[in-house]
């Protein structure tokens, strides 16, 4: 369930807390293949579904920065900040990809509101997010966010 905030005091409110648990998202087959052609990245381990089956996973497998694209979707779930007039992903402090997430998997996102610090005409947020897949004991990516709110 998403948390609502309305404008950069009340989100200044929330820094260090934790913001919950994002809906699952399922990625498949098509979503990697499409993901593929936007990318031009058509390596076999992702979109060649019969020699995947015999590769080191078993099975395709999504992009890294497929997963990690996904935050965004993830994330709007978890934190919806209204009175403001811009939203900017500002990019990524750390990223991890500790286990590769296979056609068919779900995927959700815990994340932790680590700090809200002012810039100029707005805020910056850090989130330190952790991608888990639905039955793994590794999560799908570790990372660290930012993104600017501008008023």
């Amino acid at each position: 369930m998403s948390i609502t905030v309305n404008g950069i005091d009340e989100l200044k409110k929330l820094a260090g807390s934790d913001l919950g648990t994002s809906e699952w998202i399922e990625v498949t087959q098509e979503r990697i293949n499409t993901f593929a052609d936007a990318t031009g990245d058509h390596q076999w381990i992702h979109v060649d579904e019969e020699k995947a089956k015999e590769g080191p996973f078993g099975a395709p497998i999504a992009h890294g920065y497929l997963t990690l694209s996904l935050f965004i979707p993830l994330f709007t779930g978890l934190l919806d900040v209204q009175g403001v007039t811009t939203k900017v992903n500002y990019g990524l402090n750390k990223v991890r990809f500790p286990s590769p997430v296979k056609v068919g998997s779900r995927i959700r996102l815990v994340g932790r509101l680590a700090d809200v610090e002012d810039v100029p005409g707005g805020v910056q947020i850090t989130v330190d997010g952790t991608i888990e897949i639905d039955g793994a004991p590794k999560p799908a990516a570790v990372l660290q966010s930012l993104s600017r709110f501008y008023v």
